[in-house]
């Protein structure tokens, strides 16, 4: 072979061995970076940060328990003049403070015009608390996949209800399916009544029972029970037929 061509194909070799080099050498920095960590990753418009897990998990009760609803997605509010947002909160109130405000609800109990943070004590747990806590002292940011349930479009009345009735949280006190059985130990019959049932229907037999209900609410003005909210200003007349409608599919 020519000195010439064994020269070139020596360089060729080198050339592509380089590369090689630099693939595996970007590849692994990839792969580095990408790896997952104990805290979640935070993005933004044009940066991104770490959350702990308390702060993360903290997130999806905010959504998962309707707090975002009231609140606003992330706590900025403007949902209701009468809800306040969160986004001070963390630095105008203390741990205990914002503790207590979740156990034992705030608002104007005795007025089912206005809407009323729900007494919590009894639902939620200790742990999910204090992480929904240092969500709101952490300054509320977003987190991945804490959003709330996407609500179908033309899908019919009941299969909107369906959605709401999880984007609402009504499934954290009514159970899945309406069947209830959440603890209530103040009222007569000691949990959260059912939706679904002969006793439930005989006495919302029509939607607009139904809707006023859901309108005024429960609350019986004292800790620890657990009331259900006004939602009167929150939810929207056409989301209230939808819940309506959803719930009419619900077991008899």
């Amino acid at each position: 072979m020519p000195r010439r061509d064994s020269t070139l194909i020596a360089l060729l070799g080198g050339t592509v061995l380089i590369a090689l080099l630099v693939v595996g050498f970007l590849a692994w920095r990839i792969g580095r970076d990408s790896a997952p960590t104990a805290a979640a990753t935070v993005s933004g418009p044009s940066t991104s940060a770490k959350v702990s897990p308390a702060v993360a998990a903290g997130a999806h009760d905010f959504v998962s328990f309707a707090c975002a609803q009231c609140h606003g997605e992330q706590g900025r509010g403007d949902v209701s003049p009468d809800v306040p947002a969160l986004t001070d909160a963390g630095k105008t109130l203390t741990v205990d403070q914002l503790k207590s405000i979740i156990d034992h609800g705030l608002g104007e109990s005795a007025n089912p015009t206005k809407p009323f943070m729900p007494v919590w004590g009894e639902v939620i747990s200790r742990r999910q608390v204090a992480d929904l806590v240092a969500y709101i002292r952490a300054g509320l940011p977003e987190v991945p996949g804490a959003t709330p349930v996407q609500v179908p479009q033309g899908q019919g009345e009941a299969v909107a209800g369906a959605a709401l009735y999880e984007r609402f949280g009504c499934v954290n006190c009514h159970g899945p399916n309406g069947l209830g059985g959440v603890p209530n130990p103040q009222s007569p019959d000691k949990t959260i009544p059912p939706l679904a049932g002969a006793d439930f229907q005989g006495e919302f037999n029509t939607h607009a029972k139904i809707t006023e209900f859901i309108r005024s609410g429960s609350v019986l003005g004292r800790a620890p029970i657990v009331s259900m909210p006004h939602w009167g200003g929150i939810i929207l007349d056409p989301q209230l037929e939808a819940l309506a409608a959803y719930i009419d599919t619900l077991k008899p």
